[in-house]
C-alpha cells in the first residue's frame, strides 16, 4: 500500500507478524463502512478499512428493494403526500412497540441529506415519469423506495461507494479478518487483532474502531445473508465488553426463491415484487394473505413471515417447504426486476408465465451492539453502525428499506464522533492497548449450529424447543483458540447462538419478529422493553440487568 496509514515492510518479520496503525479501523466495507471511512477522510483522519472478503462483496450488495426515504424538494424531488412524520410512523409501527422513537426521528429525519450526498458521490437511482422512481414495499404507506437497476440498489450503492474510496485513496485489507479488540488496562479499545488470508496474525493499532461488519444470517440453514456474514463484529465486540440487545428478533424476508435442499445464501425475492402487484398463493393455489392483515401481501415481513410458515405446516396441495409468488400479472417484470428475474431462470421458473416457488430465509438481525444514533458504544473507542449495531431504529422488526439508509445516516455520524472524541482527547493511546491472550473459546460444529437453529430458533419457537436446542449447543461445543478464519467464524456463531437462545428463552411472548407458538400473544405490561446480553466472567453470553447495566 502506498498510504502511510499501513508500512507495507511491516508485514514481516521473524516471528510472522505484522502491524499497522490508523486513527480509525473501519471493520466492513458495505454501506456504513466505506460512508464511514469516506467521511473520516473528509475529516482529516487516517482511516484504514479491513474487510473478511474483497472490498465488493458485503452484504449491501446483495440488497434489491431500495432506500425508503422521503426526499423533501431540496434534496431531490419532492415526495407529493408522503412526510418524513409518516415514514417514521411506518417504522414505529413495524417496530412493535420496541422502537426508540428518538432514534427513529433523528435516522430518518436525516435521510434526505444522507441520500444526496451518496448520489453526490456517484449513485445513480433509478428515474421515473416525473423525478425518481419510487416504489411501495411492505409495511409502508406511501411509495417512497426508491431503487436502482430495477431490483439491484445495493449492488449500485456498493459499486459507488467502492468508486469513491478508491478516488480518495482510503487503503482497505481485503481478505482479513478482525479476531479480538485491542484493550487498554483501563477497558479502552485500542485497536484489533487480524487473521490474514493466510492465517498470519496481525495487529492494527488505532484509538477508534468501527464495527460495520453486518449481520449473522449464517446461524441458519437457509439466509440471503452471503458466506461471510457469521457475525464476528457482535462477538469480537461482547469479547471488549461491549452490550448487545434485541438479539432474539431475527426478520425472516418472506420470499426467497426456493430451490429443493437449498443451503447457504439463498436469491432473494425482493418484495418490491409484491408492492407491484404480486401475491401469495399456497400449494392449492389460495391467497395465503387474505384476511391475515388489513394490507394483505405488503404486510410487515414478521406477519408475511409467519403467515407463509403456518400455511406450510397446514400443507394444503401436499405443498410443505414452500408456497408461490404469482407475478405473472406484473407488465414488464424483466425489465423491472431484472436480477429476480434472471436467478429464477436459471433455476428453472419462468416468472412470466407461472409462479415462482418461495419461502421465508434468515435476512436481517434487528439486534446488534448496544450504540446511539452516533455509533457509540459503552465502550470507549469502540463504535458500530449498520446491521451490527442496535441504534433503537428497528426495534423487533425492520421496517422494509430501512437498512441502506441507516447505514448511510449512522456511518456517517460515527465518523464524526470518532473525529469529536479525538479531538477531546478522549481516546486511548494505540501503543497502550494490550495485545489479548490466545485464550480458547467454545466453537460447536458449524453444521449442527445452522440445524439446531433452523428447527427451534427460526420463525416458530418454544420453550422446549430452545432448551433443546440450548442442550445441544452446550454438548457439542469444545474448546478451541482462535487461529483460524473458521475457527472464529464457528466461534461467533456459536456464542451468538447462545444468546439468542437466551433472550428468546426469556421473553415469553410474541413480538415482531419473536414469534413463541406457546405464547402467542404480545405483553406489553411486561415485556416492552429490550434485553440486554454481555458476557460473563467466564465468557458466557448472559442477560443483564439493564438498571445496573445503565442502559434501557
Amino acid at each position: 500500500m502506498s498510504d502511510p496509514v499501513i508500512d507495507a515492510e511491516a508485514k514481516t518479520g521473524q516471528n510472522l507478524q505484522w502491524e499497522a496503525a490508523a486513527d480509525l479501523v473501519v471493520l466492513g466495507s458495505g454501506v456504513a463502512g466505506l460512508t464511514a471511512a469516506l467521511r473520516a477522510r473528509e475529516l482529516g483522519l487516517r482511516v484504514l478499512v479491513v474487510t473478511k472478503a474483497a472490498v465488493a462483496d458485503g452484504n449491501t450488495r446483495w440488497a434489491q428493494g431500495g432506500v425508503a426515504v422521503v426526499l423533501d424538494g431540496e434534496h431531490g424531488e419532492p415526495d407529493q403526500g408522503d412526510t418524513v412524520a409518516a415514514h417514521a410512523a411506518d417504522t414505529v409501527t413495524a417496530g412493535a412497540g420496541l422502537c426508540d422513537d428518538d432514534a427513529v426521528g433523528t435516522i430518518i429525519g436525516a435521510g434526505p441529506a444522507a441520500v444526496a450526498r451518496l448520489r453526490g458521490r456517484g449513485a445513480e437511482f433509478d428515474a421515473g415519469s416525473s423525478g425518481l422512481a419510487r416504489t411501495r414495499e411492505g409495511g409502508h404507506s406511501a411509495f417512497r423506495v426508491i431503487h436502482a437497476g430495477g431490483d439491484a440498489t445495493g449492488a449500485e450503492v456498493e459499486r459507488a461507494l467502492v468508486a469513491a474510496a478508491g478516488e480518495h485513496g482510503i487503503p482497505v485489507l481485503e481478505r482479513h479478518l478482525a479476531v479480538d479488540a485491542l484493550r487498554t488496562a483501563a477497558g479502552a479499545v485500542a485497536g484489533v487483532t487480524v487473521l490474514d488470508p493466510a492465517g498470519v496474525p496481525g495487529v492494527l493499532r488505532a484509538p477508534a474502531v468501527l464495527l460495520a461488519t453486518g449481520g449473522f444470517g449464517q446461524l441458519y440453514q437457509a439466509t440471503s445473508n452471503p458466506e461471510i456474514a457469521t457475525g464476528d463484529g457482535l462477538a469480537l465486540a461482547l469479547r471488549a465488553g461491549a452490550l448487545i440487545a434485541d438479539i432474539e428478533f431475527v426478520q425472516f424476508h418472506p420470499t426467497v426463491l426456493y430451490t429443493p435442499g437449498a443451503r447457504g445464501r439463498c436469491p432473494l425475492v425482493t418484495e418490491a415484487v409484491r408492492g407491484e402487484g404480486a401475491v401469495l398463493l399456497d400449494g392449492a393455489g389460495e391467497r395465503v394473505m387474505t384476511g391475515v392483515h388489513p394490507l394483505a401481501d405488503l404486510a410487515p415481513r414478521d406477519v408475511v413471515s409467519a403467515a407463509i410458515t403456518r400455511r406450510m405446516a397446514q400443507a394444503p396441495g401436499g405443498v410443505d417447504d414452500h408456497v408461490f409468488l404469482d407475478a405473472t400479472g406484473i407488465s414488464g417484470f424483466a425489465r423491472r426486476f431484472p436480477t429476480v428475474h434472471a436467478a429464477c431462470l436459471a433455476a428453472g421458473t419462468d416468472p412470466l408465465r407461472e409462479p415462482i416457488p418461495v419461502t421465508p430465509a434468515a435476512h436481517f438481525a434487528c439486534g446488534g451492539v448496544v450504540t446511539g444514533t452516533d455509533g457509540r458504544t459503552g465502550v470507549t473507542g469502540l463504535y458500530a453502525a449498520g446491521e451490527v449495531a442496535r441504534t433503537g431504529l428497528h426495534g423487533a422488526n425492520r421496517l422494509a428499506s430501512n437498512s441502506l439508509l441507516e447505514g448511510l445516516v449512522v456511518g456517517e455520524r460515527a465518523a464524526e464522533a470518532v473525529a469529536a472524541d479525538l479531538a477531546a482527547g478522549v481516546l486511548a493511546k494505540p501503543r497502550h492497548g494490550l495485545t489479548p491472550g490466545a485464550a480458547c473459546v467454545p466453537v460447536a460444529d458449524r453444521d449442527a449450529v445452522q440445524r439446531v437453529m433452523s428447527r427451534y430458533a427460526a420463525i416458530g419457537r418454544d420453550a422446549d424447543g430452545l432448551a433443546a436446542a440450548g442442550s445441544v449447543l452446550d454438548l457439542s461445543a469444545v474448546d478451541c483458540p482462535l487461529w483460524t478464519h473458521e475457527a472464529v467464524e464457528d466461534a461467533a456463531l456459536t456464542m451468538l447462538a447462545q444468546a439468542l437462545l437466551a433472550a428468546a428463552a426469556r421473553r415469553t411472548e410474541s413480538r415482531g419478529c419473536h414469534v413463541r407458538t406457546d405464547a402467542p400473544e404480545r405483553d406489553d405490561a411486561t415485556w416492552r422493553r429490550s434485553q440486554l446480553i454481555r458476557l460473563s466472567p467466564s465468557g458466557q453470553p448472559v442477560l443483564a440487568d439493564p438498571v445496573l447495566e445503565g442502559a434501557a
